[in-house]
């Protein structure tokens, strides 16, 4: 309002942007684009028809969930492990004490921004819960296409064991156009960094992000990605994506 001629300014570089064909980036237009209005995408985890992924994707339809409550924590764990090992996606046993941490701050701080590493910088990504389902898609994809901004790695996670056998199973599906394993891996990693973390300034970002957000600095997030040593394992390449 005190300054027409800047604002007409920003509004002839608003329209340069939208003119860009989708899936144009520049890391410093998105990353200033962040900083000024970093708020969790609405919609986002609801638009699981694109990208190949699997609606209502139950445990049931992975494992015989009748059958495997007779073995053991460790055999199911091992059993899952099996299973996924030849199969090029992410999967994991999380400790139910631990999913415990991430669910009730996922309930206060259902969305994020995730940091991955690239040759030059970093890409970011917007992850949301959607239930038990997180979804993730690039800031980028949201900026150009809005709520209609279609996922590229969903990560499912199944409780129904956790009250008997005190694990939570979890696996995924990508967008292979978009995301190699070791890729989404690192991105899977950061749920528990940020979200299962015991350093409260961690999770503070975390809750920066949902309620303070033009307080949230992406360069925090950065640091965080950096300092536990998930940010150096994408560079210069990941030779296995098993762990």
């Amino acid at each position: 309002r005190s300054s027409p001629d800047v604002f007409e300014s920003r509004m002839e570089k608003r329209n340069e942007v939208k003119k860009q064909p989708v899936g144009y980036s520049k890391q410093g237009e998105f990353i200033k684009c962040m900083e000024e209005k970093a708020r969790p995408a609405e919609g986002l985890g609801t638009k699981t028809s694109k990208g190949g992924f699997t609606k209502d994707k139950t445990l049931d339809s992975i494992l015989n969930v009748e059958m495997v409550k007779e073995k053991s924590a460790e055999e199911i764990k091992q059993i899952w492990n099996q299973y996924f090992s030849a199969k090029d996606t992410v999967y994991a046993v999380i400790p139910g004490e631990k999913f415990d941490l991430i669910w009730k701050r996922a309930q206060k701080c259902p969305s994020f921004l995730y940091a991955l590493p690239r040759k030059e910088g970093y890409e970011f990504f917007v992850g949301q819960w959607s239930g038990t389902e997180l979804h993730f898609t690039s800031l980028i994809n949201i900026q150009t296409q809005g709520e209609t901004a279609p996922s590229q790695l969903v990560l499912y996670h199944y409780p129904e064991l956790q009250e008997e056998k005190g694990i939570v199973l979890m696996t995924a599906e990508m967008d292979s156009k978009f995301l190699v394993v070791h890729e989404a891996q690192c991105l899977a990693n950061q749920v528990q960094l940020f979200y299962a973390t015991d350093r409260s300034e961690t999770y503070e970002l975390v809750e920066t992000f949902n309620h303070r957000s033009s307080e949230f600095k992406y360069m925090s997030v950065i640091a965080e990605l950096e300092q536990s040593g998930l940010g150096r394992e994408l560079r210069p390449a990941q030779v296995s994506d098993k762990s």
